[in-house]
């Protein structure tokens, strides 16, 4: 049975956030765990887990990720004992082009953002 986690998507028009433009000094990003998901097109580019923001951050700033244009992201709070199976989930459904992957954790399902 999957969880149903919220994904973060941009106001005013909610939608998807681009990952360059992203104000990650907004409040809600203060100490948010969780779960990500960096995609350009139709491509995962990258996923992740741990302190979104200061992940996010190191990502703007990685060459592997930025070698793809017009990269979105979205995010989604879970719960720090299910972030990593949550992640080799998500790493093993969407497949991301750059990053590790968890072998040694269960995945646990959770719904797609979209």
């Amino acid at each position: 049975m999957a969880i149903n986690i919220n994904w973060g998507k941009c106001n005013p028009n909610n939608s998807w956030c681009g990952l360059l433009n992203l104000n990650l000094d907004h409040e809600v990003f203060s100490e948010l765990k969780g779960v990500y998901i960096i995609w350009s097109g139709d491509k995962t580019v990258r996923i992740g887990s741990g302190i979104i923001q200061n992940r996010l951050k190191e990502h703007r700033e990685n060459p592997e990720i930025l070698a793809y244009n017009n990269l979105m992201v979205t995010w989604a709070q879970v719960n720090g004992n299910q972030m990593e199976g949550v992640e080799k989930y998500l790493a093993d459904t969407l497949n991301p082009l750059v990053g590790e992957r968890f072998p040694d954790r269960t995945p646990i399902e959770v719904n797609l953002p979209w």
